[in-house]
């Protein structure tokens, strides 16, 4: 019992558990919890920008190859074109075929429809061109300043690749402080990390006291059509992915399921972000396969986010009794597949994303959003652990794919006696071994 007590799993699950209870029975002080998750967010973010600075110059510093870098990334940005597709694809055939939104009241739309017009601005000030060169950051600190996560990777990569261009003398004491560095700033991530019962608690608590289990019911369709497709998404399409890949995707879930619990507890697949790179280079991926797929797929491989939009869209049709025909779909379809792309890391950047979209359809009305309002926050969740798993997928079939997934070291963490850096710290672990 007290080894359950330890482990975070456990402690996660009881501390969703019981922000649901607070949350349902006194709405007001769960309402007040907001700033304690959103303070562990704030300790994760910290985080975040040097980790992947020091993952990705250290991984490129093994491999000493722009060609092999490029391939990489090549083959990363594919496979998340690819799969996103699918995801688009499975988001309107199972909206068209569930119907969410038939027979919906669309008069609480009207009631509502000033609290989207910050939404509906945003997404027509976007300039999707001036999102991808903002990928090229004014100055290194003030990538690091914001915790741009596109900007540091380009950083990090220049750096690595430069790294391996100096002579030897000047490179590897470098890359040996950075590797000294890299283990302090692990462990802090595992003290941060000891906060997440906590950090979920508030979250959770919130989420419920803020919007009420009482605002699921009038779209109780839509979010379980929701769920249940990104759940086909996920043991469907990259079920098959796994097999295809040959390794288990049961095996990867329960290796990052804390992980994946603390992303339901705080809604931010941000918060998983540092401590996924450490977890999957310790299930086998290779530290530069994990440190450039996993940050770049946070921006390019929302298959949560990309399910969510396309179903959004047809819901509102529905609702609206805006009858789509299969080019108007197949419009959709196009629209989101650069959308869904150029608004990652917008805040708000669901919302801002299916505004801009249903504005370039002109057909959908834009004031509709305002009837998912009550019920976002509740299928951020489902979005956010759809991401996370899809990009853990992506990073292992990456890895495989250019033979950088140590096999041997695979099984050693899947049987517990090896565990991620992260996981280790302030404590004395049973196992001798852990990432390096």
């Amino acid at each position: 019992m007290k080894n359950l007590a330890r482990n975070l799993t456990f402690q996660v699950l009881t501390a969703i558990a019981l922000g649901v209870l607070l949350g349902a029975l006194f709405p007001g002080v769960g309402t007040a919890l907001k700033p304690v998750g959103e303070t562990f967010i704030r300790l994760i973010k910290m985080l975040i920008a040097p980790i992947i600075f020091l993952t990705v110059v250290l991984g490129i510093g093994s491999i000493g190859s722009l060609k092999k870098v490029g391939r990489v990334g090549g083959k990363a940005l594919l496979y998340f074109e690819l799969i996103t597709t699918f995801a688009l694809l499975i988001g309107v055939g199972a909206a068209n075929l569930v119907q969410p939104g038939a027979g919906v009241d669309t008069s609480a739309a009207t009631a509502k429809a000033a609290e989207t017009q910050k939404y509906a601005e945003q997404a027509a000030g976007m300039d999707w061109v001036a999102f991808f060169t903002h990928i090229v950051p004014e100055n290194l600190v003030g990538a690091f300043a914001a915790g741009d996560v596109l900007q540091v990777l380009l950083i990090a990569v220049l750096f690595g690749l430069a790294l391996t261009r100096v002579p030897d003398a000047v490179g590897r004491p470098l890359l040996g402080t950075f590797e000294r560095l890299s283990h302090v700033l692990f462990g802090v991530l595992g003290m941060v990390m000891k906060l997440a019962p906590l950090g979920a608690f508030g979250g959770m608590a919130y989420t419920i006291g803020t919007y009420g289990l009482d605002t699921l019911l009038p779209l109780a369709k839509l979010m379980a059509s929701v769920y249940l497709t990104m759940a086909l998404f996920i043991f469907g399409v990259l079920g098959l992915v796994a097999r295809y890949y040959k390794f288990s995707l049961w095996r990867l879930l329960g290796f990052i399921k804390e992980e994946l619990l603390i992303v339901l507890g705080t809604s931010s697949s941000e918060s998983a972000l540092p401590r996924l790179i450490d977890k999957l280079t310790a299930y086998g991926c290779s530290r530069s396969v994990a440190g450039l797929v996993i940050p770049t797929g946070y921006s390019f491989n929302l298959d949560g986010t990309t399910i969510y939009l396309s179903m959004a869209s047809i819901f509102l049709a529905q609702a609206f009794h805006v009858p789509l025909t299969l080019g108007q779909q197949l419009t959709i379809i196009g629209i989101l597949m650069l959308t869904s792309k150029g608004a990652a890391g917008v805040t708000g950047s669901g919302f801002v994303v299916l505004a801009s979209t249903l504005a370039a359809t002109k057909t959908i009305p834009v004031e509709g959003m305002a009837l998912l309002l009550g019920v976002d926050r509740f299928m951020s969740e489902a979005r956010a652990i759809t991401n996370i798993i899809g990009n853990a997928v992506a990073t292992v079939v990456v890895a495989k794919s250019e033979n950088e997934f140590d096999e041997a070291r695979n099984q050693l963490a899947l049987s517990g006696a090896l565990v991620a850096e992260s996981a280790t710290a302030g404590t004395v672990p049973e196992h001798p071994q852990h990432v390096a």
